[in-house]
């Protein structure tokens, strides 16, 4: 693995995150838990899931510069070398139907994908159910945990990481990006690490409206960002057989379509781009 470069003096894209000024920053929003940033860890979500255990309350963040063991889909681990990116895991206890919960990495996924058009990057988009896209390269996995508390709500551990100024020798596979690559503007970490936040508490309090309809706003920007839609795909499921056919629609429950079949969870493999 390469080393990052050290930062320049002003080289804000590969400053170090401060706990105390990240925690001033988030004062108008959900993230006023307990505020957690490790210089290197091996898993912000493992990390706030002990914390979950333990009763770290609803709002609490961990974001570490560096990261060497994140985990991903299907048991997969991913490393961010320092200061290249940001991974980031924030905890809710939401009271709503666990039904509901499949929702949680697409609307994660919304708020990456703000950031990433809001600093002037074409062609990002998301990849079902937890990947952010520039054209078919990828900026940004997601990955939802569940934690149980005795006493307190089950939490939800909501993990990011997010490509910012890694270079292309940095990235884990030739089919990773990061925010520099794609041209964007203000690498700024800890305004990234904000403004995603900010971003995730929006989506978040969308989520939690308890009207029945609520969930219809959601629903429609995710079918106008989602890449998958369109594709022929294939679905890998652990303990069963690959299915394949062509991704219709997302329904309801946040699950994806293919070939009139749900989907709550899968491996997702692009097979074929739609025409």
């Amino acid at each position: 693995m390469s080393l990052s470069r050290p930062p320049g003096p002003c080289d804000l894209s590969r400053s170090p995150l401060a706990t105390e000024e990240l925690r001033a920053r988030l004062t108008r929003t959900r993230w006023r838990g307990d505020i957690v940033v490790p210089g290197r860890t091996s898993s912000t979500n493992t990390d706030l899931a002990s914390m979950a255990r333990e009763g770290a309350p609803t709002g609490s963040v961990v974001a570490a510069d560096r990261q060497d063991a994140g985990k991903g889909r299907l048991g997969r681990s991913f490393a961010l070398p320092g200061r290249s990116g940001v991974a980031v895991s924030a905890l809710i206890r939401p009271a709503v139907p666990v039904g509901r919960w499949s929702w949680l990495p697409l609307i994660a996924g919304l708020a990456v994908d703000d950031l990433v058009r809001a600093r002037g990057v074409s062609g990002s988009g998301i990849k079902w159910p937890n990947d952010v896209l520039v054209g078919r390269r990828k900026i940004c996995g997601i990955l939802l945990e569940r934690v149980e508390t005795p006493g307190l709500e089950a939490g939800a551990v909501i993990g990011i990481g997010l490509n910012i100024a890694a270079r292309r020798d940095e990235l884990p596979t030739a089919t990773a990006t990061s925010l520099a690559l794609e041209g964007a503007r203000d690498l700024d970490r800890l305004a990234v690490l904000v403004e995603l936040l900010e971003g995730l508490d929006h989506w978040v309090a969308r989520w939690e409206d308890p009207r029945p309809d609520a969930i219809d706003p959601i629903r429609e920007a995710f079918l106008r960002r989602c890449v998958t839609l369109g594709q022929e795909v294939r679905i890998e499921r652990p303990g069963g057989d690959p299915f394949v056919g062509t991704a219709e629609t997302i329904d309801a429950d946040g699950r994806l379509v293919v070939d009139g079949a749900s989907f709550s969870s899968g491996d997702v493999v692009h097979v074929r781009p739609a025409p």
